[in-house]
């Protein structure tokens, strides 16, 4: 016989016929209540009458209440959403039925829709009433308190949420307090005045205390209900109650201990063997308890104990369910222990055989590690292994698997693959590989030692494998052996397993991005963005969308990439209420969008709205992205040292994923060292890359091959090369290959770094053609930053641009005139590289002095390619003189060599 579990968890506690008036504490709750505030908090130490005190108001508050009764298996979402909303239906009978048909299929961070549909249902709730959580301190789980403060941050004001628990629940008490949100009662409100003491020790137990003898016991007790409660059943039979009372002292944890032997003395033998062998079962009935005790009268003894207020707590109204109080518990636990240690396993184990059979895995898995049977959890393990995959209940049951032991996990190659699945999604590649290569070794030596559960899932192992493969191949950025395995799985999977196929499509999407094929990686993502959100899978459409617009900026199409985000975006609001933790990426997508196009306001606030969002999200390489973000908008504000810092964060917060790596975080650094002039770091990173201006180009290695050009340009300008021509080299070849792979991002990066090459070589007809091709391609998409955060040699071009009128093409003069105006922006903020505006190789230094007119043509002369004896014979002086002129000329602007002086000249219109 199956007994609904669901139904034990609701019951809200009858108020006893018995107990002490507590108006001074129902003052306060019903103040809070009319009041409109939130939360109720009720937080104080175990035996404080928290959820006595409560059933009594509820009683009597005048509107409707509902109760969850919590314990440690409510750490897993799914299982605390599923009651949560079973105890809404007790109050709307037909509310939150979505949310429990999309707790089913969802993964873990798709839980914030499901609060925020649940909110909506809640606000049409015609009358107001009330939920209590009790015992809210099981709660460890960050995902269910995440979902109790989002709740708690939206709450409809016709729902008031009550927590009692023993201690402090980490939501954002004190903004409640300083709203007028909260009302709160804890211990020293909790703990019973000498008269309530008086009244509970005679009228409620039946004592016959003097006034005298209540004062020394409660004062023993420091008004501690459940001592007060114990002290009393202890005391019954006692002759010398006076005595008893004297010797009563120590603190609670002793006094506990005291006090239950004191009970436990008193019962029957009998009694006392049900208490302890029922002590390792969180909630009980009847039936389970005849299972473990080997009894056949659970139902009855528990009713009895209820009668002798033996520390049972009623979890329904027909008191079919309940639990012992969790002091009591405890006690009886420990004692258990040391009563009959060689029995507990055995007890645990029937417990897991009963859970099992009436279908609740998580229980009988639980019971099943408590006996030490581990093989019967292995199995169990393995069995819920399939619906685990992308749920709520994954991290539990990752947690499970850990406390097997190795060689047990070793020999049953479905769990061993279900265990390689939760390590990747982990990030824990070396442990998956291990892992997998179990699975494939019993695949192709089957042996007597190979433990199989689950039948049906072995049968399916080599493609599932497969799907393994390729997600651990794309991580590690073996794109060869990514097409490999997931054409095995394509191969294998059933056509029917329409979840898996779409995954593995979208690992060779990932491959295609990797080997620069942008074109084909974005239709991939385009398909699976749109089947993603036609299954209303908001967690992975966002995720996606996120993909499909990197892609399209990699293209350089600025415009789809946004089209891309904010579709997306919409989508998810259309869903209604507040946005999930998801949409992070999408805001972050759109300040990347905003950085580049100049708009740093926005692109900040974007930034912001990012980590509002994600911060409560638990998505694989969040925080890593954001900083990475972060360091950007640092860089372009001049705050180099602070960008470092993020990018040396994001360093150690990187974990492998499929998604490729185009722009590596120590090339990131290489640039801003290049930027802060430290050039020996920059090219030793290039040497310790293997870097070369002759390498093989690949896409993967684009953003480092760019990164070492700019590390020689740097060194060119400040005189420490002498040639140019190989890194001039270097970009025609990655710009062939960018054009021919349809890459105008790239296309444009290159053209801008070819423009600043043929500028430091003083070359500028050449210059400005690289420069107006690239601004032909990037001022319909709206590109600033990329032109702007190159500094005053790019600002002299363009202004040459502009001077010149060669542009030619409608609309570009105003192009430029945008451009140009970022670079005032920055100039007048000082923020143009983290330096004023002086070139790489120009010392800082007071004013300019003016030059005087023969240092000009002296100057101008210096901008051409003539050698210091040709400039000495064309302005008849001698060559000792024009080395005079020349030492001024430097000192004056602050340099120490020709090229420098050249483009900074340039820079002050001195040529």
């Amino acid at each position: 016989m199956s007994i609904p579990i669901l139904a034990t968890k609701l019951y809200i506690p009858p108020p006893r016929p018995n107990i002490v008036t507590r108006s001074r504490l129902i003052e306060r709750l019903d103040e809070g209540l009319s009041s409109g505030r939130r939360l109720t908090l009720i937080s104080a130490s175990a035996g404080f009458g928290k959820t006595t005190l409560v059933s009594a108001w509820a009683a009597g508050c005048g509107r409707p209440v509902t109760w969850l009764s919590l314990n440690d298996r409510d750490n897993d979402p799914a299982c605390f959403l599923t009651y949560f909303v079973a105890a809404l239906q007790t109050i709307a009978p037909n509310i939150g039925a979505g949310a429990l048909a999309a707790l089913q299929s969802l993964p873990l961070s798709a839980i914030e829709p499901i609060l925020t549909a649940l909110l909506n249902e809640i606000a049409a709730v015609p009358d107001n009433f009330i939920l209590v959580l009790d015992d809210y301190h099981v709660i460890d789980a960050k995902p269910v308190e995440n979902a109790l403060a989002f709740l708690l941050e939206h709450l409809p004001p016709r729902m008031h949420l009550v927590l009692a628990t023993r201690e402090d629940p980490p939501l954002p008490l004190s903004r409640l307090r300083a709203r007028g949100s909260l009302t709160e009662l804890r211990a020293a409100d909790l703990q019973f005045t000498t008269a309530e003491a008086a009244e509970f020790l005679n009228q409620v137990m039946g004592l016959n205390l003097s006034a005298e003898d209540i004062v020394s016991l409660e004062n023993h007790t420091e008004g501690w209900i459940a001592g007060l409660q114990l002290a009393a059943l202890s005391m019954q039979g006692h002759q010398d109650v006076s005595g008893f009372i004297q010797s009563f002292t120590g603190s609670h944890r002793f006094v506990l201990d005291y006090l239950v032997e004191e009970v436990l003395q008193q019962q029957s033998e009998s009694v006392q063997i049900f208490l302890l062998r029922t002590s390792i079962l969180d909630r009980m009935c009847g039936i389970l308890c005849d299972a473990v005790t080997g009894r056949e009268d659970g139902g009855e003894m528990l009713e009895s104990l209820e009668r002798g207020n033996l520390f049972v707590v009623p979890l329904d109204d027909k008191r079919r369910w309940y639990r012992y109080h969790h002091l009591f518990a405890d006690v009886l636990q420990a004692h258990l222990l040391e009563a009959e240690s060689d029995r507990v396993s055995a007890l645990h184990r029937r417990a897991s055989e009963w859970y099992e059979r009436n279908s609740l895995p998580s229980d009988a898995i639980r019971h099943a590690l408590a006996a030490d049977d581990l093989g019967r959890a292995a199995g169990l393990i393995e069995l819920a292994g399939p619906a685990m995959e992308g749920s709520p209940q994954a991290s539990a049951w990752f947690s499970w698997v850990r406390a097997l032991p190795d060689e047990l996990v070793r020999a049953r190659p479905v769990l061993s693959v279900w265990y390689a699945y939760a390590l990747l999604t982990r990030a824990d590649m070396e442990a998956a590989e291990s892992r997998l290569k179990d699975a494939e070794q019993w695949l192709a030596n089957p042996s007597p030692g190979m433990v199989v559960v689950d039948e049906r899932q072995f049968q399916s192992l080599p493609a599932i494998i497969a799907v393994a493969r390729a997600y651990h191949a794309q991580a590690l950025g073996d794109v060869p052996g990514t097409v490999q395995y997931a054409q095995r799985a394509l191969d294998l999977l059933p056509e029917g397993d329409h979840n898996r196929r779409l995954q593995t499509t979208g690992l060779l999407g990932l491959t295609c991005w990797a080997n620069g094929d942008l074109e084909a990686a974005g239709r991939v993502f385009a398909d699976y963005n749109a089947r993603l959100r036609t299954a209303r899978n908001i967690p992975d459409a966002t995720g996606t969308a996120f993909v499909l617009a990197d892609i399209r900026m990699a293209q350089g199409h600025l415009r789809e990439a946004e089209g891309t985000l904010v579709r997306s975006l919409q989508f998810v609001m259309d869903q209604g209420g507040p946005l999930p933790p998801d949409a992070a990426e999408l805001y972050r997508g759109l300040s990347e969008l905003y950085r580049e196009r100049g708009d740093l306001e926005s692109a900040a606030q974007y930034l912001s709205r990012s980590e509002d969002l994600g911060g409560q999200a638990e998505r694989l390489g969040w925080q890593y992205h954001q900083c990475v973000a972060q360091a950007l908008l640092k860089q372009i504000r001049g705050d180099l040292d602070g960008a470092l810092d993020l990018l040396y964060e994001a360093e150690r917060l990187y974990m492998r994923t499929p998604l490729p790596v185009v722009r590596p975080i120590t090339a990131m650094k290489a640039r801003i060292w290049v930027a802060q002039g430290r050039q020996a770091e920059a090219l030793g990173w290039a040497r310790e890359r293997g870097l070369s201006v002759d390498d093989d180009l690949s896409y993967m290695r684009e953003f480092e091959h760019l990164t070492l050009a700019r590390i020689l340009l740097a060194r060119y300008r400040n005189g420490l090369a002498d040639s140019i021509r190989e890194t001039m080299g270097l970009l025609e070849r990655l710009l062939q290959a960018a054009e021919e792979s349809g890459r105008i991002g790239s296309v444009i990066e290159i053209l801008v770094l070819q423009a600043l090459a043929h500028e430091a070589k003083g070359d500028t007809p050449p210059a400005l053609a690289s420069l107006e091709r690239a601004l032909i391609l990037a001022e319909p998409e709206g590109y600033v930053r990329i032109f702007a955060d190159e500094g005053p040699s790019m600002a002299g071009l363009l202004t040459r641009m502009n001077d010149s009128r060669k542009s030619g093409t409608p609309g570009m003069e105003a192009y430029i005139h945008k451009l140009l105006a970022a670079f005032e922006k920055q100039t007048l903020s000082g923020t143009m590289q983290g330096k004023p505006s002086r070139p790489l190789g120009i010392s800082p230094g007071p004013s300019i002095e003016p030059l005087s007119e023969r240092e000009r043509e002296v100057m101008r002369l210096l901008g051409t390619e003539l050698k210091g004896p040709e400039i000495a014979r064309k302005l008849f002086i001698s060559l000792n003189t024009l080395r005079t002129h020349t030492k001024s000329i430097f000192s004056k602007l602050g340099v120490n060599n020709r090229l420098a002086a050249v483009r900074y000249a340039r820079e002050l219109d001195l040529l």
